[in-house]
């Protein structure tokens, strides 16, 4: 039965051989039977070679196999129940716009202009300009001089974007103009007429930076600024400072460079008609070596200046602390911060007018030695939507501004030669000056349509040779609230500025150490709202000095009261 067995299949490997070489079916209708069922043994069977010889003469061709469908359609009774779409719900994403113009009108013929338009491809370059104007017409009553004000800007950009570096053009055209009305001095209508009040500062520049993305070169900023009033002061400033950043391990030490040069006059001086000249070179670096960690952060630095008195011919080298330092005690809610640091101040004309608008164009022009401040404090969060910060500090600075009433050179008589020159003008002095301050800062979250905040400022001022710290509070505090939603919007501030004091000299007083005189202290509520029609079309309403307040931030100068303006936004695509 065995050998049946065999010759079977043999019979069907030749066949199948047959069939694939020559493609007919030669297999025939055999009827078999079985007598007795195969029983097979472990001797029947047979090892496979380990390395059989494959026949590739005769490789096999794959045939070429066609699929086709043959569909019958069925009849089907079974109709599906329709579906809802479960929607999710989304707040409408707001629409931003690249270009918008702003206008309003308010009492004190207050009209205010502001528009921003701009062009480009965003992944090469981008042009802008930006135009404001703000001004008003006389708002105090009871002033022999005028006090109006405008606030004038024309800035422009390029920017240029390329895969490895970055780079920007700025230039801009900016004119404030503001009067010396704030005067004691009862004049005589001849005498009245003849005064120009007027004081008008213009600031010119043209600037830049270029930033590096892969290399120890991050790049750097400059700007060429000229400052000037129509009492032919003139100031230049050129500023550049170049950024390296080098890795070392897992830490990084990086450097900025400065070269600031200064050079300005004035006319005359208060006294005579001596011109005044300055001018300053500052070469400085500021290396920094800051450690990471898991809970702590490090920066250990300093700064590092070679200063030169071009007008006195003098030098002098300056080195002062930048350390600082933040560690975690628990995650956001509690970290600790403290540091020492410290600074060359370059004064200038132009920070001396945004100040205080009311200087005299006679100043002496020095450098700040801001020697040390040290601080310790924390900050954290005292929920998910409430933080907070606050820290003490000491302060020592050498030769810190402190600005100054002019004494009067008339009794309103007789004519004066500047119209600054009828104490309604303020000088600089120098002093050095040592401080201990506290800061404090609340901020709350309510929630994604309200939010609140507050700070408070208190400094306690040692002088050296001043009796007094020259129109600097002790105490100033803001509170703010903004709310928005999708159709209203509302913010208001609420100013606190604490009591200071200056020195009023009269015509003909030369004894400086009586007239003192204390500015009270006040409180200025700033009021703005608006309604939203669509993405593009917004209007809006402003208020300051809602308290009505009649408050001298100098001697003499007292603001507008109450003031309102109101105007719209629309917003678009070029």
């Amino acid at each position: 039965m065995r050998k049946l067995l065999i010759i079977i299949i043999s019979i069907f490997s030749i066949s199948a051989s047959f069939s694939q070489e020559n493609k007919v079916d030669t297999l025939k209708t055999e009827e078999i039977l079985v007598v007795k069922p195969y029983t097979p043994k472990i001797s029947d069977a047979f090892k496979v070679k380990s390395n059989p010889s494959i026949d590739t003469a005769s490789t096999i061709q794959k045939e070429k196999v066609k699929y086709s469908i043959f569909s019958i359609p069925v009849a089907s009774t079974f109709t599906p129940s329709k579906g809802k779409a479960k929607g999710v719900k989304r707040a409408p994403k707001e629409r931003l716009f690249e270009n918008y113009i702003s206008a309003g009108f308010g009492n004190f013929t207050s009209p205010l202009f502001e528009a921003y338009l701009h062009t480009g491809d965003p992944r090469y370059s981008d042009l802008g300009i930006f135009i404001n104007h703000h001004s008003s017409e006389d708002g105090i009553k009871d002033l022999q001089l005028n006090d109006s004000f405008a606030d004038t800007r024309f800035d422009g950009f390029y920017k240029f974007f390329d895969k490895y570096y970055n780079w920007q053009i700025n230039a801009g055209v900016h004119r404030k103009v503001y009067n010396y009305y704030g005067t004691r001095v009862t004049f005589e209508d001849a005498i009245l007429n003849t005064i120009d009040e007027k004081q008008i500062y213009k600031n010119v520049y043209v600037g830049g930076n270029v930033d590096f993305k892969d290399s120890f070169f991050k790049g750097a900023t400059a700007e060429l600024v000229n400052f000037s009033d129509n009492y032919n002061s003139n100031e230049f400033r050129f500023k550049i400072t170049p950024k390296l950043e080098f890795p070392i391990s897992t830490e990084l030490i990086n450097a900025e460079f400065l070269v600031d040069l200064v050079n300005g006059k004035f006319k005359q001086n208060y006294t005579t008609n001596d011109e005044i000249n300055y001018s300053f070179l500052n070469l400085g670096v500021n290396p920094n070596f800051e450690v990471l960690r898991d809970n702590l952060t490090v920066n250990l630095g300093a700064k590092l200046y070679y200063s030169s008195d071009l007008e006195n011919k003098t030098n002098k080298f300056y080195a002062y602390p930048n350390v600082t330092a933040s560690f975690k005690l628990i995650d956001d809610v509690f970290i600790l911060v403290a540091g020492a640091t410290g600074d060359l101040v370059q004064n200038t004309y132009q920070n001396y007018a945004t100040l205080n608008p009311y200087v005299s164009p006679t100043l002496n022009i020095q450098q700040t030695d801001k020697q040390y401040k040290a601080f310790a404090g924390a900050k954290g969060k005292l929920a998910s939507n409430i933080g907070y910060n606050f820290n003490v500090s000491h302060t020592n600075e050498l030769n810190k501004p402190l600005f100054l009433q002019n004494p009067s050179k008339t009794d309103g008589t007789h004519n004066t030669t500047y119209a600054y020159e009828a104490g309604n003008s303020f000088n600089v002095i120098y002093d050095n000056v040592k401080t201990l301050g506290f800061f404090g800062e609340l901020t709350i979250d309510a929630s994604e349509e309200f939010n609140f905040g507050g700070t408070i400022n208190y400094n306690n001022y040692t002088t050296e040779f001043s009796s007094e710290a020259w129109n600097l509070p002790e105490i100033t505090a803001t509170i703010s609230a903004d709310y928005q939603n999708k159709k209203w919007f509302a913010g208001a501030k609420l100013f606190y500025i604490g009591e200071t004091k200056d020195i009023v000299q009269d015509f003909g007083i030369i004894n400086i150490t009586t007239p003192i005189v204390t500015n009270k202290s006040y409180m200025d509520l700033n009021l703005n709202g608006g309604y939203i029609f669509s993405d593009r079309l917004t209007a809006f309403a402003k208020l300051n000095n809602a308290l009505g307040e009649k408050y001298e931030p100098f001697v003499n100068y007292q603001v507008q009261p109450l003031q309102v303006l109101a105007g719209i936004t629309y917003k678009f695509d070029l």
